[in-house]
């Protein structure tokens, strides 16, 4: 691209915007892409939770999304802050890491990163680089560049002022910290979610109070998790893993609401379903409003979107059998016919001599939570091994197994072997 033509300034700025919440100052935006040179993008990652579902990858994408318009990525691991322990917007204070955590933690981020990010245009950093050489005098100094009364600002700490719930000191030194690491890196665009607004603001007065050109700030909504309403967590269950096998994507994908949420994750989610296409695949299935072909529509589109990230995630060959895989069972269910197990995975789980009872085999493929809650299941006579209803709590499966299980829509094949 031409950073400054003027056509091609546009429609880096169409991509830019598409999903994203708000940019701070647009046309600042628009005049640093005329420059025609590189711009720095930085978004930052705390390592607390090293395991990142597509909630993440929204920021993900949109830095990959600048990385194909020519621009320098900065995936910044927040090492140092981490340590430190970010308001969590919850009204209390998160628990910091230790340094162990820390750095075991970030090492996953980083192996995870890029099946979105392209590894030969990303600039990896952590925090301590700077923060580490800072000392008390330093800190000091950079806490000097901020009021309290600003700082009250931040909705969560006005919340909890006005609560009279305890607010750390440290708590206030975050914004400053994660305001820094712009000026540090001299960021041209720093990208976070909603939630994390004030922060980035931080950045921009900091980089002023510094003589640095105040960097743009462009924010990317929460993402919602496969129930629609709340934020993708790990901890609500509500969430799709990135390093999940493209059978459990494509199966969870397939669970969500096509009524509004498809189409918000087709936005945020997708690189092959653009703007127009997306537009037009909504108002088709609006269309068939009232119509028994709708479902099927909508199915359709899922599966493409579900087949992308799987693909994106687990590699187009498993992508592609899981979507066979799923309408092998979608079919069967709608049918009653028997689900075709070769279309499957197998999942390798090791067994005693005297092998696994159902309850026990169930709860090892992760069909149920506990043995407790299969041999609830099997008394609702809602457990299957290929294909057919289990009622013997004492049936034994022995090493060499190689079948089918099955609980409501889930399904996993699974092969016993000894230990």
């Amino acid at each position: 691209m031409s950073a400054s033509s003027p056509a091609s300034v546009q429609d880096a700025l169409a991509l830019i915007r598409r999903g994203a919440d708000e940019i701070l100052k647009l046309d600042e935006l628009e005049a640093r892409l005329k420059l025609g040179r590189p711009l720095r993008i930085k978004a930052g990652f705390d390592p607390t939770a090293p395991d990142l579902h597509l909630g993440h990858t929204v920021l993900l994408n949109k830095m990959r999304q600048f990385q194909d318009l020519g621009h320098q990525v900065i995936f910044l691991i927040g090492d140092f802050t981490g340590m430190i322990g970010d308001p969590t917007g919850k009204n209390v204070t998160r628990k910091p890491l230790t340094r162990e955590d820390v750095l075991a933690n970030a090492q996953t981020y980083a192996d995870q990163v890029f099946k979105v990010l392209d590894k030969d245009r990303t600039e990896v950093r952590f925090n301590s680089e700077w923060f580490g050489k800072m000392g008390a005098a330093d800190m000091i100094k950079l806490a000097a560049q901020h009021t309290v009364a600003r700082m009250l600002e931040r909705d969560d700490f006005a919340k909890r002022y006005a609560a009279q719930q305890p607010i750390a000191i440290h708590e206030f030194l975050y914004p400053l910290v994660q305001g820094y690491d712009s000026v540090a890196l001299e960021c041209d665009v720093e990208l976070g979610g909603t939630d994390q607004k004030f922060n980035l603001l931080m950045g921009r007065g900091l980089q002023e109070h510094h003589g640095q050109p105040a960097q743009i700030v462009l924010t990317m909504p929460l993402l919602e998790g496969l129930d629609g309403v709340a934020k993708m967590s790990k901890s609500l269950g509500n969430y799709i893993g990135i390093n999940e096998p493209a059978v459990d994507i494509v199966r969870k994908a397939m669970t969500i609401d096509a009524g509004s949420l498809l189409w918000r994750w087709i936005e945020l989610l997708s690189f092959d379903i653009g703007p127009a296409e997306a537009r037009e695949l909504q108002a088709q299935y609006q269309a068939l409003a009232g119509d028994p072909k709708q479902n099927d529509f909508a199915n359709e589109v899922k599966l493409r979107l579900a087949e992308e990230l799987a693909a994106r995630f687990d590699g187009a060959e498993a992508a592609q059998r899981a979507v066979l895989a799923w309408k092998s069972v979608y079919a069967a269910r709608g049918a009653g016919t028997a689900v075709d197990r070769d279309l499957f995975e197998a999942k390798e789980i090791p067994v005693p001599t005297e092998g696994l009872r159902v309850a026990a085999l169930f709860s090892a493929a992760g069909l149920t939570a506990s043995n407790s809650e299969a041999s609830r299941k099997l008394k609702e006579r809602a457990l299957q091994v290929d294909n057919e209803v289990v009622d013997d709590p004492q049936r034994l499966f022995i090493a060499g197994f190689d079948g089918l299980l099955k609980l409501g829509k889930r399904v996993v094949r699974v092969r016993l072997i000894g230990n």
